[in-house]
């Protein structure tokens, strides 16, 4: 395979295991057929944190306007050496026609009412003759700020009740997601210097501050405690204060260089300088190696010319490869067997070889190094093949760490630091540390299999404590044991992805999963006003047990170590009321402290406050129904660990609906339906796709399947999450627009097509009227190729995109994603599908003798199946 030099052997590295790290995505390439997809996963409870482990949403507030063509521009598409995609094509989105949702807008944010009155129940008392509270903007600067945005923090409701009991029903949970590493157009501003910060509970200043302006106290929303600034709140009016940023946003960063850097420069080649190692599988069968060298070429062709990049084949040894060899591909060898001594490694390390080498220095070299790749020569089954994934992935940390790897951190910052390791596995870990026997029939397979995972927990952690994440893109037909690999991503802060082949969709993932931003040293801290609880939290992280009360007397935050600090992530909060609320507002304070990419400490401050309410009424037209469906989902998904899990957490669903209904809903007179209440129009129909779909339902075949997508989900942006809980569905029209339509089957019409995004794949459905016509067909299918590149050019990881003819055999997994409503009577069909009203007659009698009889319900028909009346379209 190689010209290959055996390093000195020595004793074993020892590895003490840690918590898991961060990354995040960023740039990305139309792909024609990309992926299934699988990511790691954490969670938590109340303060009972449990660890577990990502689109456009559908929205009804009409105030909040997606793009004109209903995509989000993302960064600039990395080079692919694969045959280009369709002609680049930007079609305008119709909205829908009337009662449907009008895609990629966010949910409304949180709004942000003025005045400035403390809470009645607690009047305040000051005897310092300093001055008059007051708060410190004016009405119309917070005005503005409530319909400016809060990006990083979506409430499924922006009202909170005050009556206990009927704040606090289960079945409609109250909650927010927060992303911390979200990157929007418009962010924080930027503040460098310390913050001031709550003596008593830690909280920090903020928008909705009480100041006295004559001698610069301040007053915490939180306890609610007196501060002193020391003097710098002075000021001879409010207007003063909007000097400054804390007291002037709802959310601000605050930067620290400190020595690590000299200054914040935001440059992107300082950031791209993080090292990347590839770990390959060589037990790869000729197809498949020839579209992962592919995959591999364009992958380094895409890269900054600063990127370092390291390369290493693993099978029964592993063989790292000597970038100092200019002329042909060189390696040195080391054993799988077991875990590299650290004599070997330092003989590594410190020998005249280059291992980690920036392209514009060896992007020959590295295209030299795969196309000697070869193909697997003995007679072996690919399951069977000896993989020693494991040491492979201990010499590959040892390399990101480099020779200053015993340097403190906060000194001298290492160089290797922030570095990733990518996994392209086409097999299971079956040799050496961490392997697992061929077959499950082996009899001690169970207890392997539980050791195995131990260990590579153990080695993500260890990744994650050295500030480095482990991505790991698995292909083909062979099963890679996805739970003894899950864990290690999970706790590295990285993802498992799942694919058909090596190909293009592979390629696309590679390349994006490389050049995602990655922060570090992650914490969240949750503040909230005394009437609120913290119930349960789901997102890629663990508890973290930080004392700060040495600092702060009643420091009650929540506090969550952060396993990743990325734009695609979110955590699920959610909340309870802990008593009646007696005041008009509760506050709620997000503190994100992460360590960026280009080496500056982070302090991201966000404070909320909602109004509460008496009126269930008022409560209710504030509910965010997106918010709250994915809300319910992640809760739901998080008791769903396999497949027994799903069936009964589909039974779960029914009984939220009949709970709402009765708690929220009115009794119809004489009759024992209850009407499902009308302000939470959209809700019940996006449980239904979640109870049909591929997280609960029966779409999706295998169980590892299933299991990557759950863990993918608990950790999913909201836009992502939406899209997985519900398909988006456009269908084309003349002039090359496309209409957003209900997610029904009545959406397949012979002589349309119809784009369906749901998150990890997107179909492409072409009518046999349409498919007909070759020339229009073929025009057809490349505007629906393109739109669907354009929707999903800034998601990680990157969706399958999948095309067939109505009648195929693979129209099936259309189909099953859409809700049969064709089984409805046409007074009902008409009221939640409108485009039907612009068919003839005779169009309307052939798109009903196209369906095909099956026994799933419709959403009518299971919603009175439950006792429920359907809430009319909104």
């Amino acid at each position: 395979m190689a010209n290959q030099r055996q390093p000195s052997p020595g004793y074993s590295i020892t590895l003490t295991p840690s918590n898991p790290g961060m990354s995040t995505p960023h740039t990305e390439r139309s792909p024609i057929r990309p992926p299934l997809l699988t990511p790691a996963a954490p969670r938590f409870p109340p303060p009972q944190l449990q660890q577990e482990h990502l689109a456009s949403p559908l929205i009804r507030n009409p105030n909040l306007q997606s793009p004109p063509n209903g995509v989000h521009s993302g960064s600039p598409t990395p080079h692919m050496s694969t045959p280009p995609g369709p002609p680049v094509f930007t079609s305008p989105v119709r909205p829908a026609a009337v009662p449907f949702r009008s895609s990629p807008a966010t949910p409304q944010p949180v709004a942000f009412s003025s005045g400035s009155s403390l809470p009645a129940s607690s009047p305040p008392h000051f005897s310092n003759g300093s001055g008059d509270l007051q708060h410190h903007v004016s009405d119309s600067a917070e005005d503005s700020t409530s319909t400016g945005k809060v990006p990083y923090v979506l409430f499924s409701a922006q009202k909170v009740m005050k009556q206990k009991r009927q704040a606090n029903v289960p079945s409609l949970a109250f909650g927010a997601l927060v992303s911390p590493g979200r990157e929007v157009s418009v962010g924080p501003q930027i503040l460098q210097r310390d913050p001031h910060r709550c003596q008593n509970c830690g909280a920090y200043a903020n928008f909705y501050c009480n100041i006295l302006i004559g001698s610069g106290q301040w007053q915490c929303v939180i306890c609610r405690e007196l501060n002193a600034s020391e003097g710098e709140y002075i000021a001879s009016s409010k207007e003063e204060l909007r000097n400054f940023p804390e007291l002037s946003s709802p959310m601000v960063d605050y930067v620290q260089t400190g020595n690590r850097r000299p200054g914040f420069i935001p440059v992107s080649d300082s950031r791209m300088s993080a090292p990347i190692v590839l770990v390959i599988d060589e037990c790869l069968d000729e197809p498949h190696l020839q579209h992962l060298q592919s995959s591999l070429h364009a992958f380094v062709d895409s890269l900054p010319p600063t990127t370092r990049i390291g390369i290493i084949l693993y099978g029964r040894t592993v063989s790292v490869y000597d970038f100092s060899e200019e002329s042909v591909a060189s390696a040195d060898v080391l054993p799988g067997d077991k875990s590299p001594s650290q004599e070997s490694l330092k003989a590594l390390i410190y020998g005249t070889g280059i291992y980690l080498s920036p392209i514009h220095a060896s992007l020959p070299v590295a295209h030299t190094m795969f196309s000697s790749f070869r193909p697997y020569k003995l007679d072996v089954p690919e399951v069977s093949r000896d993989r020693c994934l494991s040491t492979a992935l201990e010499v590959a940390l040892a390399l990101v760490q480099g020779p200053s790897a015993e340097m403190s951190r906060g000194i001298v910052k290492r160089s290797g630091g922030n570095g990733r390791i990518i996994v392209c596995a086409g097999g299971p870990c079956t040799y050496g540390p961490g392997s697992i026997p061929h077959s499950f029939t082996h009899p001690n397979y169970a207890h392997m299999e539980k050791t195995a995972t131990k260990w590579m927990e153990h080695l993500g952690r260890e990744a994650h404590r050295n500030n480095t994440v482990v991505d790991i893109l698995c292909a083909g037909t062979c099963p890679v044991r996805i739970p003894i690999l899950q864990p290690l991503a999970k706790a590295s802060g990285g993802v498992l992805i799942l694919h058909d082949d090596f190909g293009e969709a592979f390629g696309v993932n590679l390349q994006r999963a490389a050049t995602r931003a990655a922060g570090s040293h992650g914490l969240l801290e949750i503040r909230c006003s005394d009437d609120i609880l913290i119930t349960q939290v789901v997102g890629p992280g663990e508890e973290a047990h930080v004392d700060t009360h040495e600092s702060f007397k009643n420091d009650a935050a929540l506090s969550i170590q952060m396993l990743s600090v990325e734009e695609t992530q979110s955590f699920s909060i959610s909340m309870e009321t802990k008593n009646d609320i007696k005041s008009d507002h509760v506050f709620f304070q997000f503190a994100i402290q992460y360590s960026n990419v280009y080496q500056a400490d982070i302090s991201r401050v966000i404070t909320v406050r909602l109004p509460t309410v008496d009126s269930v009424s008022a409560y209710l037209e504030s509910v965010q129904d997106e918010v709250a469906a994915v809300l319910i989902a992640k809760r739901t998904l998080l008791r769903a660990k396999n497949h027994s899990d799903a069936i009964d957490m589909r039974a779960t669903i029914d009984e939220r609906i009949k709970d709402i209904a009765l708690k929220f809903g009115s009794q119809i007179p004489k009759s024992k339906l209850c009407r499902f209440p009308k302000e939470l129009s959209l809700l019940p129909e996006l449980l239904f796709h979640l109870k049909r779909g591929p997280l609960l339902g029966s779409i999706v075949g295998h169980e590892d399947e299933r299991s990557v997508l759950r863990n993918l989900f608990l950790n999913a942006s909201f836009d992502l999450s939406l899209r997985m809980v519900a398909p988006r569905c456009l269908m084309h029209r003349e002039g090359g627009t496309f209409e957003e339509l209900p997610a029904y089957d009545l959406a397949m019409q012979s002589d349309t097509a119809v784009v369906l995004d749901h998150g990890t794949d997107i179909f492409i459905w072409m009518g046999a009227e349409l498919a007909a016509d070759e020339g229009k067909s073929a025009a057809t299918l490349a505007a629906c190729r393109t739109l669907a590149e354009e929707l999903t050019e800034s998601r990680f990881p990157a969706p399958r995109i999948l095309a067939f003819k109505e009648g195929s055999s693979q129209a099936r997994y259309f189909v099953s994603r859409l809700i049969p409503a064709h089984k409805d009577p046409p007074y009902e069909q008409e009221a939640r599908f409108p485009q039907l009203r612009s068919l003839t007659a005779e169009q309307r009698t052939k798109l009903k003798s196209s369906f095909l009889h099956f026994d799933d319900p419709s959403f009518c028909e299971w919603m009175r199946s439950l006792r429920v009346v359907p809430p009319e379209p909104s």
